[in-house]
């Protein structure tokens, strides 16, 4: 998209995934990873055995052993299905991102050559759905199309024709709206608002008006749902800043003995920090992390060596390089 290209992503979702599991070939998915022979016997054991029935106005159906699925609850089910589809993306052309059932293959879609690409990567997803017993939910599937001359084209997902973004161009990926053009601004006002509601039930159920009786709930229950995945769509426009911020002032105004100041000193004397400054504040962390201890790949191309020696005395030579 720095280049001026239309991206095109698609996200799709396994329909049932944990409860359609097939035990066999989840077997032979550990042993080609070279797991050992007791956590063989181990995951075998744990998934064979069970057995269920359909019960209908008082008639039952004979036991039927378990064949597929995972049981709910369980600590190794979500490493046993991310071993399942650890091949998922294998002959893919584009970039996929995997993150349990939700899988997203996006690449550049300004010529007829990427927008072919991506609808063989579509078409490989569902082989590989087919071949492993599992089924991609073919009502939830959309398509997310960036950049200004995107031209929309419509891709398919086995039998289902093409869905485009919901809600005006965004759609909800992991509980955050991503937009058509990258804009937060309709994900400021979702968590605004839940927030808001969470905020209106703390209210009619706290009796006191003291700082604790404040501030405690406030930070448990309220705070979380307005920096949930903030890392990704922190505001930058002054408007979206001011509909999260509204949240945490009606939430300092519920304390008794604050009347006739202003709401950086409410925020003071409840010691609770503006939203923009904790953002900020877990940006620096997260750099100085990066600087100090490193990162792992991918990331290495945003820093470069500085050239200058006037530092005022700190010892770290880097500086951050703009334009990424």
């Amino acid at each position: 998209m720095d280049e001026g290209k239309a991206l095109d992503v698609v996200l799709v979702d396994f329909s049932k995934v944990f409860d359609t599991l097939p035990h066999s070939i989840l077997l032979d998915k550990l042993s080609s990873c070279g797991k050992s022979r007791s956590v063989m016997y181990w995951v075998k054991n744990w998934l064979k055995g069970g057995a269920q029935r359909v019960v209908v106005n008082g008639a039952t159906s004979a036991w039927r052993p378990v064949t597929i699925g995972v049981p709910q609850g369980s600590i190794p089910r979500p490493v046993l299905f991310d071993t399942f589809i650890n091949n998922l993306n294998a002959g893919v052309e584009c970039t996929t991102c995997k993150f349990t059932d939700d899988t997203k293959p996006g690449g550049a879609a300004d010529s007829l050559k990427g927008q072919e690409a991506l609808q063989r990567d579509l078409d490989r997803l569902e082989h590989w759905a087919m071949i492993n017993g599992m089924k991609f939910n073919t009502s939830k599937w959309r398509t997310l199309h960036l950049g200004w001359m995107n031209t929309r084209h419509k891709y398919k997902l086995g039998e289902s024709g093409w869905r485009a973004a919901l809600q005006k161009g965004s759609l909800r990926d992991l509980g955050v709206l991503v937009s058509s053009r990258l804009s937060v601004s309709w994900q400021c006002a979702l968590a605004a608002k839940r927030a808001n509601l969470v905020l209106g039930c703390t209210k009619h159920s706290i009796t006191g008006q003291s700082k604790e009786a404040i501030v405690l709930p406030y930070s448990v229950l309220v705070r979380p749902h307005l920096e949930y995945c903030v890392q990704l769509w922190a505001p930058q426009l002054k408007k979206d800043v001011k509909v999260l911020e509204c949240i945490q002032r009606m939430a300092t105004k519920l304390a008794a003995g604050l009347e006739g100041m202003a709401c950086e000193e409410w925020e003071k004397t409840l010691d609770l920090s503006g939203l923009e400054k904790r953002r900020l504040r877990g940006n620096l962390i997260v750099l100085y992390s990066f600087l100090r201890r490193g990162s792992g790949e991918g990331g290495a191309e945003l820093f470069s060596l500085g050239s200058s020696d006037r530092r005022r005395g700190n010892a770290a030579p880097w500086e951050v390089q703009t334009g990424h």
